[in-house]
């Protein structure tokens, strides 16, 4: 696929592009070294950053499940003639969700135990055989530093890694790609304390850096495209141990939930 350019920051030159060969993922542990050899062989270099759509990465660590093996409960009965939905498919996003924080309709707004908020504690029913689902993996953030492990070994330095799911947003229409894991780099940039051109003080500005990444990552992940890994490469990151948790805003300081 041909790169994807644009400029970040000074001038540098920012360029996208997919990961190609990757097969079918299946739950077998591989994920890691296979896209450490493709790296290694198309040209990733130390410091770039890559891109995994949280599918393959749940697959392959066995995150698929049958809805014919799921015993739907009476609350995921109750839930089901609620929604509309399928009582199975009700009784996983009851298993995946801290608490369910809005209801309309068919529309499940979750907390999962992560502390992602988003649509049906994140379970997709998208590029998967009949009658499964995906759910996500149980820590993204450990996902993400095996990937980064691995790779980084075999591309000689550090890369940094985001695994990546689309979510929607409360106040804006479409689907954005955002980090749920993050490994390599910091993953929030923060800006407080710095000042602005005219001289004054930032006192709020923190970047959701890994998010940015990961939205500029979805451009080339189409859902039909089969290229579930980007690789950036241009981007200066913060070297850090990373973690998804410096995204996620505290309860106590949001003011929606």
């Amino acid at each position: 696929m041909e790169p994807c350019r644009a400029s970040w920051g000074r001038g540098r030159p920012l360029k996208l592009f997919a990961l190609d060969g990757i097969p079918e993922v299946g739950p077998d542990g591989r994920l890691p070294a296979l896209l450490a050899e493709l790296a290694a062989s198309q040209g990733v270099h130390p410091g770039d950053v890559l891109a995994v759509a949280q599918k393959i990465v749940s697959k392959s660590e066995g995150r698929t499940v049958a809805l014919a093996d799921i015993a739907p409960s009476a609350g995921s009965n109750a839930l089901a003639k609620l929604t509309g939905k399928d009582p199975r498919l009700c009784e996983l996003i009851l298993r995946e969700s801290a608490r369910i924080l809005r209801q309309r309709g068919g529309t499940l707004i979750c907390e999962t135990h992560h502390g992602f908020v988003c649509a049906n504690a994140g379970i997709d029913t998208s590029n998967t055989r009949p009658g499964t689902v995906v759910l996500l993996p149980v820590d993204s953030d450990l996902s993400a530093k095996r990937i980064q492990r691995e790779v980084s070994r075999a591309v000689g330095g550090r890369v940094g890694v985001i695994i990546t799911d689309t979510h929607g947003r409360a106040f804006r229409r479409g689907l954005v790609n955002v980090a749920l894991g993050v490994a390599g780099f910091a993953a929030v940039s923060d800006r407080r304390g710095g000042v602005d051109r005219e001289g004054r003080v930032l006192v709020a500005t923190e970047l959701a850096f890994a998010d940015e990444l990961a939205a500029a990552s979805g451009i080339l992940m189409g859902k039909a495209d089969g290229t579930p890994v980007v690789v950036i490469s241009g981007v200066a990151t913060a070297p850090a141990p990373g973690t998804v948790d410096t995204l996620l805003r505290e309860p106590e300081h949001d003011l929606f939930r």
